[in-house]
């Protein structure tokens, strides 16, 4: 490359971080597409004009509130680092509306853009029938490299009907998406956070990304919190392919029970993904009839760390641990390791009411299952339902072959309010120390300081939604098991 194409490609540069970024209005009831669209009295008035223009850095697309839009939103263009593109809204009232009607397979799209910050917009996508891979909103990177900073904020997805079938592509309020045969791609910085996402099919937020560790390029960044996902069967938040992703503050509730039972669903968990954190969620009324778990670490993960969390009335139990031995040791499947489970209130889950025609009676608290490797679970307070078609706390088994290996259970604390059990098989050094067994425990592991004294909680009685219920289940301090440390540390009401 010559010293010429250098500075012309500085000068390009330094004229984009420069130029002039520009405001443009919408407002589908009084504007007019032949407008400026720099001004509200000049305002645009159509999707398809906002999709026409290639956005420069620094530029704001500033939707009137209360107008409503038919047809999608694709915007082109991309910002630069610290000059994002701005979707958001002018003037008071609701959220500037978008239905896609089904017409495609998403109502906005952010493809093989960056940069991008996306604000307080209504967006809904239904069509006469569900259809599969339908989405309120879809973000797709194809051999581009690096997509940096996409920020969805403050949206309200709803009513999108995509399929109830995972095998078919399913459905999602939100879908990110990356790929690259030729350059390796994926997503640096991508948020999404405050959304209100209901009455979507199948999915709550989910995403497809690299999983093979041979080509091993996952995204980082990823933060998806403070969400409120609710009246959505399958799985609520799914990250995948990523290093690092943040999932928090969340709350995900009353998921109806609409899936067949060939669906496994669960409320929050990575797949092929390292080190991924999920602290202070909710999640309480999943009704899937495979799985239903509040939470669960999956296929290909290393490193998951699910702590802090209050998971309540969920069919499935409160955990999964999971991997597939059927593709154990494959380049896509280097197995589940080094999980750890911390510090959570698991209180009345793995109620499902009715045998299932795939699991009958089965909807164990913890299912631990497959090539899972060092699973560490310590200081959880599970406070066991009354009744239950299956009353096991802990199931260990072999799903395609492998047993678990090394896992721990300590300073637990398990308070059966029924009959509950556990349940092992050829798990392979399976450990349980000064956890705490009150009331009716049948098959109660070798735990050479098991404690059987009675918790003394502030009120164990106690049940609903919301992190203040669990200031209930805090052990009094002049409790002898406070001073052994065992259960929920404060730190999670703080």
């Amino acid at each position: 490359m010559n010293k010429n194409v250098i500075l012309s490609i500085l000068v390009t540069v330094v004229l984009m971080l420069t130029s002039c970024s520009s405001t443009y209005y919408i407002d589908a009831d009084n504007g007019n597409d032949s407008n400026s669209g720099n001004s509200p009295k000049k305002a645009w008035a159509s999707l398809s004009k906002v999709n026409s223009i290639t956005f420069q850095p620094g530029d704001k697309i500033l939707f009137k509130s209360g107008t409503s839009y038919v047809g999608q939103l694709e915007p082109k263009g991309s910002g630069v680092e610290g000059k994002p593109i701005i979707i958001n809204r002018y003037d008071k009232g609701k959220k500037p509306a978008i239905h896609g009607e089904g017409e495609k397979l998403h109502t906005l799209l952010l493809y093989n853009v960056e940069y991008w910050e996306v604000y307080n917009l209504e967006i809904t996508n239904t069509g006469k029938e569900r259809e599969a891979n339908r989405r309120g909103v879809t973000i797709k990177a194809e051999d581009y490299g690096d997509v940096h900073h996409i920020v969805l904020d403050s949206l309200e997805i709803h009513h999108v009907n995509g399929s109830l079938v995972k095998s078919d592509g399913g459905g999602s309020a939100i879908i990110w998406k990356n790929s690259g045969e030729k350059v390796k791609t994926r997503f640096v910085d991508l948020i999404i956070q405050n959304c209100y996402l209901h009455h979507c099919g199948r999915n709550g937020i989910n995403s497809r990304g690299n999983i093979n560790r041979e080509k091993w390029y996952p995204s980082i960044g990823v933060i998806v919190r403070n969400n409120l996902l609710e009246q959505i069967p399958g799985d609520g938040i799914v990250p995948i392919g990523c290093d690092g992703a943040i999932i928090e503050n969340n709350v995900l509730r009353d998921f109806p029970d609409i899936l067949s039972h060939k669906e496994a669903a669960a409320g929050i968990w990575p797949w092929s993904s390292d080190n991924t954190l999920i602290q202070y969620n909710e999640v309480s009324g999943h009704k899937a009839k495979w799985d239903g778990q509040g939470y669960d670490s999956d296929y290909n993960c290393e490193g998951t760390i699910i702590q802090y969390n209050y998971s309540h009335d969920n069919y499935g139990g409160f955990l999964l641990v999971c991997n597939n031995g059927n593709t154990f040791n494959t380049s896509g499947n280097m197995g589940t390791k080094n999980t750890i489970i911390r510090h959570n209130f698991s209180i009345n889950d793995g109620i499902r009411p009715y045998p299932t025609e795939r699991e009958g009676d089965f909807s164990p608290v913890f299912h631990i299952t497959g090539p899972v490797e060092n699973t560490a679970v310590y200081n959880n307070v599970i406070i066991l339902p009354k009744e239950s078609l299956d009353n096991t706390i802990v199931k260990m088994d072999n799903w395609g072959g492998p047993w678990p290996v090394n896992t721990t259970f300590k300073n637990n604390i398990f308070y059966s309010e029924g009959n509950s059990s556990f349940s092992f098989g050829k798990d392979q050094n399976t450990i349980f120390n000064n956890n705490v067994y009150y009331n009716s425990i049948d098959n109660l592991p070798k735990d050479v300081n098991a404690i059987f004294t009675k918790p003394d909680f502030i009120n164990p009685n106690v049940r609903g939604s919301g992190f203040e219920v669990l200031e209930n289940f805090m052990i009094k301090t002049n409790s002898a098991l406070y001073k052994k440390s065992v259960g929920v540390s404060k730190t999670i009401l703080e």
